[in-house]
């Protein structure tokens, strides 16, 4: 496009006096019957603003109109907490919920891959800004970030383009705003070839009274956008990238990934915070997907009249951006703010003072419809939630594959039991999964603003809310595609079950869940009835263990040809802590002390580690959720770390008991004799499936000797099952006769594999 003038300017009046002229609606994304019910909408043809806005705000990103027919269902859940209730949920910019003493925190995960894939150190960098900027617009001080990632095969060529890009830019954006990073994965597997996933979380702080909502209300109000100018950077952004499926090609959209400065980030977020401690903001909301055509429709949508917005006041960095460019920029560090007239020389001294650009571009009107003009000539009218918020809604055909029921019969029977369990572990904690991230974790900063109490390799990243109290918050993301090819439904729950284990086990109690549903294209019932039965299951989850879903996203056409990735519904847990100095390190860090392992054993080792790892094998059946028994482990993990039982905690998860002995031995740096026969004498296991199973519901403790009787009481009150394995002790860890392997000679495979691969 190019700049247009008055007198060429597709106005309302020349659209409804020319039909017929042809409109490039396929070519901004919409389809044909989505053009026609635009037109139905407006009684004429589209502007060609009109017509940005709506492709814009009518993607897939931006209108879940596959998703919502299902993600609806999530509003049936708790909105109470042990706590309190949530104070925002799904629809707002991001969650909040109340963790007492009048202090509340928010938290929100969402994707950025597509962007990543084709600009890797822009897509991610601009996804961590984005989603600190959803929790700056509920009124909060961002306090850190997560980030599950997710990679190709680890030596495909591709793998070493896209990965250290990614991670270069989270660092580079999270630590030049000076937000720790708490936690996060790094998980490697062919099917995320063509389609990386980073996935980005914030976390951030509030007290009650300072709670801001996305409403343009109060007639004359004004309508206010400060932050960075305009750019052509990101027109059309992870609105059109993430709304479709990538060719075999390879990465071939750069133009439309967004550029950012953390730097103006982090004075915006300064500014915002002086903002809401001047009493100056009627309503905000940050600009994200969308841009423009989202922060005037939505606010509008969520207000009590319309809005009027002169579209030529908007600050440029490129003067020749043609209305329609404008509408649909997703230039960064960008706020939009409705401000009572009598504030707003208040508000622009605020802005001043931080070097905030400010421009008022209009007001709130008494009538219904968002109108924009462009020096003078009206280019949109239209109802704002026809735009922003009543959009195609699809209810896609979806059907369990074909395919589905051999690969559920390939179980790992029939694979081969290693005899050289020494070797197995060894291999087992260099392989791309299991092996030591430090290689990522090290290029970001943890531990800035002095209030990160836990960060990775930790179950759960912990950061204190108050620093008078300690009052804090721990927070884990997981999820295993794996799982979510054999059995989407189980899959998901497994995703929480895990996210849940992982907030307890650092003795917190589990509040509330943001997700991030990461899958194929919505347009293949196969990948569509992954989507039902992953929500479904995830839904049913929650009900079971009484935690709302507070917001997410949903990432579809994650794909490459005909190829989707596995079903990945990556699930966020925020648990509180009344005091993180309570908190459970996940490390052996002291000799002479009990180790015990919570929870029962089963042989699962469908879709685990060892058969991944080892044989490249997928197939059979996930293991069994058993929600009522991780409640019970979660109230126990709370009891004990209030109680002061616990010296370390750390889930069973991947690669089982075997690796959570191996990791929590590497952390702390002191080794363990463990005797597995009370094990395999209770559960009926052979020693193999006691090492390597994935069972749920489980994990490895120590206690002090003249605690074990009082712990032991705890985990019979909350009907948890408990074996005594051993003792901390020495250099290396032996299991009976059958493993012994030195400390040492763990850290050599375990912290050399990303090194190998990235340098």
């Amino acid at each position: 496009m190019s700049q247009q003038t008055v007198s060429t300017l597709d106005t309302v009046t020349r659209a409804g006096s020319t039909p017929d002229t042809e409109q490039p609606w396929a070519d901004l994304g919409l389809k044909q019957d989505e053009y026609a019910r635009i037109r139905e909408i407006l009684g004429r043809r589209p502007t060609s603003a009109e017509l940005a806005m709506y492709s814009v705000m009518w993607s897939e990103h931006c209108s879940y109109k596959s998703s919502k027919v299902h993600l609806k269902r999530f509003g049936d859940l708790p909105s109470e907490t042990p706590l309190g209730k949530t104070l925002a949920g799904i629809g707002e910019n991001a969650g909040v919920i109340d963790i007492g003493q009048g202090w509340a925190v928010t938290f929100k995960v969402e994707s950025h891959n597509h962007p990543s894939y084709v600009e890797p150190y822009q897509g991610a960098a601009t996804g961590i800004g984005g989603i600190v900027r959803d929790i700056m617009a509920m009124g909060a001080r961002p306090v850190a970030v997560m980030d599950p990632l997710r990679f190709g095969a680890i030596d495909h060529p591709d793998t070493a383009r896209v990965l250290p890009g990614v991670v270069s830019g989270i660092g580079g954006y999270g630590n030049s705003l000076g937000l720790p990073n708490i936690g996060g994965e790094v998980v490697f597997d062919d099917c995320y070839q063509g389609n990386p996933l980073v996935n980005a979380l914030c976390v951030g702080s509030l007290r009650h009274g300072d709670l801001h909502l996305a409403n343009a209300s109060g007639t004359g109000n004004k309508v206010i956008l400060f932050g960075a100018k305009t750019g052509g950077d990101g027109i059309g952004g992870v609105s059109v990238l993430a709304s479709e499926t990538f060719d075999e090609g390879g990465p071939t959209k750069r133009p439309a990934v967004q550029v950012g400065d953390p730097f103006a980030e982090k004075v915006l977020i300064e500014c915002c915070l002086d903002l809401y401690g001047a009493g100056v903001v009627e309503g905000i909301q940050d600009l994200g997907g969308g841009g423009l055509s989202c922060a005037t429709s939505e606010l509008a949508s969520a207000g009590d009249g319309g809005m009027h917005v002169e579209l030529d006041r908007v600050p440029l960095r490129d003067s020749t951006l043609s209305p329609e460019e404008i509408l649909m920029s997703e230039s960064q560090e960008r706020m939009m703010a409705v401000v009572a007239p009598e504030k707003l020389e208040d508000f622009l001294a605020v802005t001043g003072r931080w070097d905030v650009e400010a421009a008022v571009l209009g007001e709130v009107t008494d009538g219904d419809n968002l109108v924009i003009t462009w020096h003078g000539e009206t280019i949109v009218d239209v109802e704002p939630g026809t735009v922003a918020h009543d959009g195609p809604v699809y209810e896609r055909p979806y059907a369990r594959p074909e395919w589905l029921d051999a690969v559920q019969a390939d179980t790992t029977a029939g694979l081969p039991r290693p005899q050289d369990l020494r070797t197995t572990l060894l291999d087992l904690l260099a392989s791309p999964n299991l092996c030591d991230k430090s290689w990522v974790t090290d290029q970001y900063d943890r531990y800035v603003r002095g209030n990160t109490r836990r960060a990775m390799p930790h179950d759960s990243g912990v950061v204190r809310i108050d620093e008078e109290t300690g009052l804090g918050v721990a927070i884990a993301t997981d999820c295993n595609g794996r799982f979510g090819t054999l059995d989407p439904y189980v899959g998901a729950q497994l995703a929480l079950a895990e996210s849940y284990r992982n907030v307890a086990t650092s003795g917190a109690l589990p509040l509330a869940v943001t997700d991030c549903l990461n899958f194929g294209s919505p347009e293949d019932p196969g990948v569509m009835w992954q989507f039902e039965r992953a929500v479904a299951g995830l839904f049913d989850a929650c009900l079971e263990l009484g935690i709302p879903v507070t917001g997410g996203n949903v990432s579809f056409y994650n794909q490459t040809g005909e190829t989707p990735i596995h079903p990945t519904p990556v699930v966020g847990v925020l648990g509180v802590l009344d005091d993180v100095a309570a908190s459970v390190a996940s490390g052996f860090e002291h000799p002479g002390e009990t180790i015990v392992l919570l929870g029962e054993t089963r042989e699962e080792l469908d879709g685990g580690e060892w058969a991944h790892a080892l044989h490249g094998h997928l197939g059979g059946t996930p293991p069994r959720v058993d929600l009522a028994a991780e409640k019970a482990l979660a109230e126990f993990f709370v009891e004990a770390a209030r109680r002061g039982l616990l010296t370390s905690s750390h889930d069973l998860s991947d690669g089982g008991l075997a690796i959570a002995l191996a990791e929590s031995v590497l952390q702390g740096g002191t080794g363990a004799a463990i005797d597995l026969q009370p094990v395999l004498d209770r559960d009926g296991v052979d020693l193999f499936t006691a090492l390597y199973s994935e069972s749920t519901a489980r994990a490895v403790v120590t206690v002090h000797d003249e605690d074990l009787a009082t712990l032991v009481g705890v985990a019979e009150s909350h009907g948890v099952p408990l074996a005594k394995l051993g003792r901390t002790d020495g250099t290396a860890l032996r299991v009976g006769g059958a493993l012994e392997v030195e400390l040492a000679d763990m850290r050599e495979a375990h912290g050399g594999t990303m090194r190998r691969y990235f340098g």
